[in-house]
């Protein structure tokens, strides 16, 4: 790492380059607790979990029913997510679409060049 660089300097090259990916025409931006819904629907799809709706109902830290069915509800308008039919026609699993999916490796090169920046 360079003279006078801090390891934040990193998480902040970081921050500067995703915010940078923002300004650019792609999917709708999301509010906080999309935020966070995505983050949990991304873990689980990377560790190969089917996630129903319901399975993201029982996490109390996403609100009530209805409130998360709005999320849902917009995050796939938003072109995020998708709801897949499972062998239950009453239940949906919940999946990360390609555009999101995109999205996450557009992010990780950012990661990537902060820390190659760092270097310099």
């Amino acid at each position: 790492m360079g003279k006078d660089k801090r390891p934040a300097d990193i998480y902040l090259r970081f921050l500067q380059l995703a915010d940078a990916l923002r300004g650019l025409p792609s999917l709708a931006s999301l509010d906080p607790l999309e935020d966070r819904i995505l983050a949990f629907i991304a873990r689980a799809g990377q560790e190969q979990q089917r996630l129903s709706v319901r399975d993201l109902m029982a996490q109390s830290e996403f609100g009530s029913p209805a409130m998360l069915h709005t999320r849902l509800k917009s995050m796939r308008e938003k072109g995020w997510i998708v709801l897949a039919d499972t062998e239950d026609p009453r239940r949906k699993q919940v999946e990360l679409s390609q555009a999101a999916w995109l999205h996450f490796d557009k992010l990780s090169k950012c990661l990537v060049q902060a820390t190659r920046n760092a270097d310099d």
